[in-house]
């Protein structure tokens, strides 16, 4: 298996029927991405468990970050207005979040990242809580 591949398979595991339900963002981080689409053009979000601002969902331009071999891609958030905007985790974080639904929330402050909105005077911070358990 190629590692192309594999990386499709870990994707595909990850978000089985789950693309609209594991991730959202609030109206607030919704108007925040319109105004850094209108700056910076298309943008993604990689959700990491690293040092600068230890789990903040980073944002950045489309294409600038490069994606791994084990991240995960939660799903797009739709907001009106723009391209959907992919989110990804990283895949040994989403290990430990598999069960959780992530909502990007936005609030004044400064994180110490390299994510768009820095300059704004806000940041993105995630809100979560256990995915629902479908019927069945």
């Amino acid at each position: 298996m190629s590692q192309e591949e594999r990386r499709e398979a870990t994707r595909s595991r990850a978000v089985a029927g789950r693309r609209a339900e594991r991730v959202a963002l609030t109206e607030a981080a919704a108007g925040l991405l319109r105004k850094l689409v209108a700056h910076h053009g298309p943008v993604m979000f990689h959700q990491s468990g690293g040092c600068c601002d230890g789990s903040a969902p980073m944002c950045y331009p489309a294409g600038e970050f490069r994606i791994g071999a084990s991240d995960v891609r939660l799903g797009d958030l739709r907001v009106e207005g723009i391209d959907d905007v992919p989110v990804w985790m990283s895949g040994p974080q989403f290990e430990y979040w598999q069960h959780t639904h992530l909502t990007i929330d936005v609030v004044p402050g400064r994180g110490s990242g390299f994510s768009l909105e820095a300059p704004e005077g806000v940041r993105f911070l995630i809100r979560s809580r256990l995915l629902e358990q479908p019927d069945g």
